[in-house]
């Protein structure tokens, strides 16, 4: 059964911290099933990351909610074409559903939620909205049904870093980076994410300008503000609290591949619950992040996939509102990271 498995799909068509969190399940259905092919099913917005990705063979764009229905057909018709062995979806909604179940597969597994799983019939009880753990285990479950359901046992699983780059193209980029940005070549790089993408509640710009502030940092270290292509505007207000305060503004205006070889360059990355905290915990890098307490937000949930000591992750008190950013303590928070990261 194993040597007629050709093809697999898996889909993870949301925003850019779910598809990260994918990761572990391309590594681990790669390394059990080497000589098969692993594609995708993304939004345009994943496309360029999801096409260099090297656990990922080919990738399918998906379409959008604005896609008339002979785009949706079009989507449709590629997935058919392929003729899988099997489609793994990690989150179902119903369009994929009917989508999973006239593509001609036979093998079709998703978590047993909502209206969408009666399209498959392979399922997996999850019960991802009580965020027990984190979410890349939810989509490791999945790929672990699957391998189970073939006769493999999955035994290792994949572990951090799961995003890398050639050192030598990351070497050119740094060079680059520190020129064009009159820094050291020896300088230590914190980059500060203020904003959010629509994905989360984030901190406020006061609140990062004094988390800034209150880390203990010598000479050597220098702040970079980062920002996509509708976060420029809170780049540029954070830097104007940041006036006294060695740092420099970088706007990602060359794409989401390149602002992840970007983020490879930093030695500490600090922003909300968003798709580039995902993208640095993917690389392994020391992050620091700030969670809603909501029990669909947490950082449990959310947690990215850097290892243990690696991450920092704060929330609102226990007395407060579960999503109240402002009564993050920032103090408290810039001493963890000064103990932890910074050995201060």
């Amino acid at each position: 059964m194993i040597s007629n498995i050709k093809k697999i799909l898996i889909i993870r068509n949301d925003k850019l911290g779910d598809f990260i969190l994918s990761f572990p399940v391309f590594v681990l259905i790669k390394q059990s099933l080497p000589d098969c092919e692993l594609h995708v099913l993304v939004p345009n917005y994943t496309h360029e990351l999801a096409k260099n990705y090297s656990w990922i063979d080919s990738v399918i764009i998906d379409s959008d909610a604005t896609s008339t229905f002979t785009e949706q057909l079009k989507v449709l018709r590629t997935i058919r074409e392929e003729k899988y062995d099997a489609i793994i979806t990690l989150f179902s909604t119903t369009r994929i559903g009917i989508f999973s179940f006239f593509s001609g597969c036979k093998y079709r597994l998703a978590p047993a939620t909502k209206i969408a799983q009666i399209f498959y019939n392979h399922k997996l009880t999850q019960r991802r909205s009580k965020s027990l753990k984190p979410e890349y285990e939810y989509n490791l479950d999945l790929a672990i049904k699957y391998l189970s359901d073939i006769g493999i046992s999955a035994k290792n699983i994949p572990k951090a870093p799961f995003l890398q780059f050639q050192d030598d193209e990351i070497s050119k980029i740094r060079a680059d980076f520190y020129e064009k940005n009159n820094l050291d070549i020896n300088s230590k790089l914190i980059f500060i994410h203020p904003g959010t993408g629509g994905s989360a509640t984030n901190l406020d710009l006061e609140q990062y300008a004094n988390l800034a502030k209150n880390l203990k940092i010598d000479n050597n270290y220098v702040f970079v503000i980062t920002a996509g292509p509708d976060e420029i505007k809170y780049a540029n207000k954070l830097s104007t609290l940041l006036e006294n305060i060695p740092h420099i503004v970088y706007p990602s205006s060359k794409g989401l591949l390149n602002f992840a070889k970007i983020i490879q360059l930093c030695d500490l990355f600090i922003s909300g619950s968003t798709g580039p905290l995902h993208i640095a915990g993917a690389l392994n890098k020391l992050t620091a992040a700030f969670y809603q307490r909501r029990r669909s937000a947490t950082p449990l949930r959310w947690q990215t996939l850097n290892t243990e000591e690696r991450r920092l992750a704060f929330t609102p008190p226990e007395n407060e509102g579960e999503s109240d950013m402002q009564k993050v303590d920032i103090a408290a928070a810039a001493n963890a990271i000064n103990i932890k990261f910074l050995k201060n």
